[in-house]
């Protein structure tokens, strides 16, 4: 609440800032100055009540953030204002008693008005009319005492707003450091909060509560992206920590997480028309995790794909749309599948739309054997040799088994394309015209690629 106004003890009885004309003059000046102001001050200690409900009145009155407060709880509001103005009016009387206790007062009232979220400035400003009431009133009861000792409040009036300003600065300090707590506390908590969603971990009783402060819905849609840069495997990318959950894009998480450094990790940058630009980020060891609300048509994670930049040697995944809050540590889940099918130069993948490389990824000893049963026979020849053949595999399966298209895409004629097949097959024992040999061939090659058995 409102301070007051402080004592000249140090002004009055210590060296003048100013060299004083004549020296005994102002010394007896200052004296009776801070006589009356003793006088004027013990008159509004006996009357702190009827002043505490003036300034009440009129902070009701002339600041609006203060008036929820006050119909709130208008007790306590009157306890907090008399309790600052009885320490502050009695630190006119006795500084050194007083002193810190009003200095407490005023970093208490600075932490709580930021707790209860008041505006700054109209706490300041509280202070102020606070300032200007008691200074009013020590010149009144002045003036009705002896009108004549009003000249001598002039030795003291410069003083009394320097006091004001002095708590003002007590306030605003105690107001932005315990704003800061506020803001590490809510950031904290959001990210723990989202740590816990996307690990699966979060309590069904706490999801209300997560869909409100991190303000997503409940049983909306969502999915997931993970982003990493660099080669897959552990450790690629630094270990997260620190990092709170928040509306940016995956460099602005990393340099929050990793601090000041020469070297910026590339970016990747949601679309931001998409409703998922508004995307929660938030840091695991080895990627980082993005909750995408979505609400659109069900091509909507397709377009989302398309439209993602992902610089090269980056690698995104994006996981299944799944239903609800509780469901993000399977959609997270889904989402470092696909990852793991993202080829190691980078680019992106959806999984819906590579769930054969998935189903590869997602056994990695199984798939391992497949490849070796399948494409084991063809280690025993040259590498450069081996290389051509599963080069051309790899091409007539892209070309949906065309050997025309095959062959435009490898700069050679259908004939050599059906050739070396013809070779792989009896390299091999496979049919790739049987249905059953052309799948596990497929996914055999995708086994190789990506997992490089």
């Amino acid at each position: 609440m409102p301070q007051v106004v402080r004592s000249r003890n140090g002004a009055l009885h210590g060296p003048s800032p100013v060299p004083p004309l004549p020296h005994r003059f102002r010394s007896l000046a200052d004296r009776e100055a801070v006589e009356v102001l003793h006088r004027a001050a013990r008159v509004l200690v006996a009357s702190l009540p009827a002043l505490t409900d003036r300034l009440v009145e009129a902070l009701y009155a002339q600041e609006p953030a203060y008036r929820a407060a006050i119909d709130s709880d208008r007790a306590e509001v009157w306890q907090e204002v008399h309790h600052s103005l009885r320490h502050n009016v009695g630190s006119l009387i006795q500084p050194r008693e007083f002193r810190e206790s009003a200095h407490r007062t005023s970093r208490w009232i600075g932490e709580i008005r930021a707790e209860q979220g008041v505006p700054l400035d109209a706490v300041l400003h509280a202070f102020r009319m606070g300032g200007a009431m008691v200074w009013q009133d020590l010149v009144d009861e002045t003036a009705r005492r002896d009108p004549d000792d009003i000249r001598l409040l002039v030795h003291v009036a410069a003083d009394v707003w320097n006091f004001v300003d002095e708590h003002c600065g007590v306030v605003a300090d105690a107001y932005r450091q315990a704003e800061r707590r506020l803001s590490w506390r809510r950031e904290n908590r959001q990210r723990l909060m989202v740590a816990a969603l996307l690990d699966g971990s979060a309590r069904i009783a706490d999801l209300a509560e997560a869909a409100e402060m991190l303000g997503l819905p409940e049983q909306g849609r969502y999915a997931v992206l993970a982003v990493a840069v660099g080669p897959r495997g552990p450790g690629a990318v630094a270990a997260g920590g620190g990092h709170g959950a928040g509306l940016v894009s995956v460099s602005d998480a990393g340099a929050a997480r990793r601090g000041p450094g020469p070297a910026a990790r590339p970016p990747v940058v949601l679309p931001a028309a998409h409703p998922g630009a508004a995307a929660l980020w938030h840091p695991g060891p080895d990627a980082e995790f993005a909750i995408l609300p979505l609400t659109g048509p069900p091509g909507e994670l397709s377009e989302l794909a398309a439209a993602l930049d992902v610089p090269a040697g980056t690698r995104a995944g994006i996981g299944s749309a799944v239903e609800g809050l509780a469901a993000l540590g399977d959609a997270r889940r889904l989402a470092e599948t696909a990852l793991r099918a993202c080829p190691a130069t980078g680019g992106t993948v959806l999984l819906d739309e590579h769930l054969p490389d998935a189903l590869v990824v997602s056994s990695p000893a199984l798939a391992g054997a497949l490849a070796d049963r399948v494409l084991g026979p063809l280690d025993r020849l040259d590498p450069a040799d081996r290389d051509v053949i599963v080069e051309t595999l790899t091409a007539w399966l892209d070309a949906d088994g065309s050997a025309q298209r095959a062959g435009a895409r490898l700069y050679c004629h259908r004939n050599t394309v059906l050739n070396r097949l013809r070779r792989f097959e009896q390299l091999t024992g496979r049919c790739l015209t049987r249905p059953r040999d052309a799948v596990e061939v497929s996914l055999a090659l995708a086994a190789r690629r990506l997992l490089g058995t």
